[in-house]
């Protein structure tokens, strides 16, 4: 486990999902990457994963299906969403940060629920 805790990110823009993921390495995370649901799915079977930073709209399974699996079968789980474009058809139960975001917020709003999760106040 890392230092931190464990950050899965389900990016499939390999540059964000690349420079995000060295970006919270050099914060002190234990980082697992994934192109789409599918990987996502093999990393949470194989990790524990504390948190999931995760592209809404995605060729493999994305968009409304994939927050609905991450609803239902991730419900222990933190969750954050990033999306350049969303129009669901439903509410999303899960923070959502719209692209571009500012990699210092993102890490911001992670340390401060793992920090929350830690101290037993979430």
């Amino acid at each position: 486990m890392g230092a931190q805790g464990v950050i899965l990110i389900v990016e499939d823009e390999d540059a964000i999902r690349l420079t995000l993921r060295d970006y919270l390495k050099k914060k002190g995370y234990e980082v697992l990457v994934a192109s789409d649901g599918v990987g996502a799915i093999k990393h949470l079977l194989d990790n524990r994963v504390d948190l999931i930073v995760s592209d809404y709209r995605m060729n493999v399974l994305g968009g409304d299906y994939w927050i609905k699996f991450l609803h239902t079968f991730c419900a222990d789980k933190k969750v954050f969403i990033t999306s350049g474009f969303l129009r669901p058809d439903f509410s999303i139960p899960f923070p959502v940060l719209y692209k571009p975001f500012d990699y210092g917020k993102l890490a911001e709003m992670i340390a401060a629920t793992l920090d929350t999760e830690k101290n037993g106040d979430g």
